[in-house]
């Protein structure tokens, strides 16, 4: 190195200001966080005026990676396009550098170091290294994440808040969850997440080159929320043991995981169900630029064998005979949708792009899903990637019901194309409230375009319904509040000129969200005759004596009733699930809010059991306003 006086003596990064422009003072302003595409300024702090060229020049050393493999030289004028270059103005004691990134530059965390070079390129001093975090950027418009909406960036790139809907289609509920996306050190866990992944630690520096594309980085995010194939974040339970962790109603919100998994080493965090996936996926996403939202879809098959419907078998006790891995639709399925353009499919597929974290089947060998064109899933382009048909059958698939006989045999009872993928939801921009993006998804059902594209994806439509006969079936129920008794009414309606005999059985079983049976509480067989042009009920009734020892978390029954005639083959088969109300949470603010003074608020509910509740624990959490605390309650009297 030649001898000269020293010049360089720091640099500023300018946090504060870039950070501001960036979008990103939420998350920190202490370290330096700026999006691709959009330049950003520090300040060469200077001992005295570098000399003008051709004596001496800059340049900027850029490195990328854990272990500094990718390194980048930039220079002084935009020689290529897509490449990092710097322009520089001096004042007195300092010089304004300003960094322009190309709009598909990787994400990740940068280390920078300034150095002057001689004229003829001998290194003459540089500057400690400081590192920075370049995201992606929905507001270039030449970034593939663009969106061209302020309003839609507030809700789906900035709120720290947000709804996830559960219930059933015909009683949907609500249940906030905290993203805090840029509550402290969560940026860095999201890029530790993608560290930790299986292709970043077998070729880093692949995978490095591959983080310009939200394609591969929704992809690996996708796998990796899960911890079913690598070091992921969250260990998905449904059986309702979950002794050795938490719960999963009992999260609020993401931050905790997120921190919980990072404290401990890339451990896996015990448990989640699809709701716990799919915010802690929309928290990193929104985190690293990428636009996100959490989706609900309601009767959401899950299709095993991949043949584009849901295929239940019953013997004629109304006993569920399918063998293996059965078809099931889950009460609700929660998953994300992730806005990108999609560069390595034909045109038209830019936008929306399913992703789905929970662990239900695998994917190019790996449990994870997306994204998803949703415009091909509305469209029936089932060999598009990924995942297409997995996501096409989850919103479209016909339910077939079967009657196994004793001898083997199987008669198909009924095929419906309206029970699956109902009031596709998510929340408003507007507000805290559901947003129906259905048609988003598929053709009106029943539609002769829905069925067109039924068709396409792969799957022969079945011929109508043979005709029943005269007899309807249909079934009510009062409101369900969990820890009451209540009724379900069976009614059949005989619309011919006959009377007719027949024979109805109904059950009424416990069953988890997504379909997972916890014990049958009540049966019923019945055998009537229906009079011509009448209505005939029946009436169950569910008591909390029989169902509270079997009902799971998510406090859903679902009646199944079966009516065959007497002296036909004819079978008419239905079923509802009935979500059992359970008591609503009430916070009563006390005194006035005032900003960095304390607040006291009330919260409470009414015990609808009629026992009392021991060991009771409320979480409170809010993002930029408190970490998750645990409050433990006092016993609770019975309603």
């Amino acid at each position: 190195m030649a001898s000269h006086n020293a010049l360089l003596s720091g640099v500023d990064l300018q946090c504060y200001e870039n950070n501001h422009a960036h979008r990103t003072e939420e998350m920190d302003m202490e370290q330096l966080l700026v999006r691709r595409g959009q330049p950003f300024s520090v300040v060469l702090q200077c001992t005295d005026h570098i000399p003008r060229l051709p004596d001496h020049q800059l340049n900027l050393i850029l490195h990328l990676g854990k272990n500094n493999e990718v390194v980048l030289k930039v220079s002084d004028s935009e020689q290529d396009h897509g490449k990092w270059w710097f322009s520089q103005r001096n004042a007195q004691g300092e010089v304004m550098l300003t960094l322009h990134s190309p709009a598909d530059a990787p994400v990740g965390l940068y280390s920078m170091t300034v150095v002057l070079l001689s004229a003829d390129g001998q290194l003459l001093e540089q500057t400690k290294s400081q590192t920075f975090y370049l995201l992606f950027n929905p507001w270039c418009k030449d970034d593939s994440v663009y969106l061209p909406s302020e309003e839609l960036l507030q809700e789906y790139i900035l709120n720290e808040n947000g709804i996830l809907y559960q219930g059933s289609w015909d009683d949907i509920t609500t249940v906030p969850w905290n993203f805090g996306q840029f509550e402290k050190d969560v940026v860095d866990i999201c890029f530790e997440v993608l560290d930790n992944s299986p292709a970043a630690l077998k070729n880093s520096e692949m995978d490095i080159a591959n983080r310009g594309s939200p394609v591969y980085v929704s992809r690996t995010i996708t796998a990796m929320v899960n911890a079913n194939d690598d070091r992921g974040v969250v260990s998905g339970r449904w059986d309702g043991e979950y002794s050795d962790g938490v719960a999963p109603t009992r999260w609020t919100g993401s931050v905790p995981i997120l921190r919980r998994w990072s404290e401990g080493g890339g451990q896996r965090v015990r448990y989640g169900q699809c709701w716990v996936f799919t915010g802690v996926a929309c928290t990193v996403l929104r985190c690293l630029g990428i636009p996100t939202r959490c989706i609900t879809n309601y009767s959401s098959a899950h299709d095993t064998d991949a043949n584009i419907s849901v295929d239940y078998l019953f013997n004629d006790q109304l006993e569920n005979v399918s063998e293996g891995r059965k078809d099931s639709i889950w009460n609700y399925h929660c998953w994300v949708e992730s806005w990108m353009k999609r560069d390595d499919l034909p045109e038209g597929f830019d936008g929306w792009q399913v992703l789905d974290p929970t662990p239900l089947e695998r994917s190019d060998g790996v449990f994870c899903c997306g994204p998803c064109p949703v415009h091909a899933v509305k469209e029936g382009e089932v060999g598009l990637k990924y995942d297409t048909p997995f996501v096409f059958s989850e919103v479209n698939a016909d339910l077939i019901f079967w009657i196994v006989h004793p001898d083997g045999e199987r008669i198909q009872v009924s095929q419906n194309s309206k029970v699956i993928g109902r009031n596709i939801s998510t929340k408003s921009v507007y507000g805290d409230f559901r947003e129906d993006i259905t048609a988003n998804y598929k053709h009106p059902e029943g539609s002769m375009k829905e069925r067109e594209v039924y068709k396409k994806a792969g799957r022969q439509v079945g011929q109508k319904n043979k005709d029943p006969g005269q007899l309807k079936l249909f079934i009510k129920h009062a409101p369900a509040i969990h820890g009451t008794d209540f009724d379900v009414i069976i009614e059949v309606y005989n619309s011919g000129r006959e009377d007719t005999d027949a024979q109805l059985t109904v059950t009424s079983n416990a069953i988890t969200y997504n379909s997972i049976h916890r014990g049958e509480c009540q049966r019923k067989t019945t055998s009537l005759t229906v009079q011509a042009h009448k209505a005939h009920k029946e009436v169950l009734r569910l008591q909390y004596d029989h169902y509270g020892a079997c009902v799971s978390e998510h406090h859903m029954i679902r009646v199944t009733a079966l009516l065959q005639l007497t002296n036909q083959d004819n079978i008419i088969l239905q079923e509802i699930n009935i979500p059992l109300k359970m008591p609503a949470l009430h916070i009563k603010i006390i005194g006035k809010a005032i900003v960095s003074h304390k607040l006291t608020a009330h919260i409470s509910f009414t015990n609808p059991l009629p026992v009392s509740l021991q060991g009771g624990v409320f979480t409170v959490e809010g993002a930029g306003l408190t970490e998750a605390i645990e409050i433990k309650t006092h016993c609770l009297n019975s309603f």
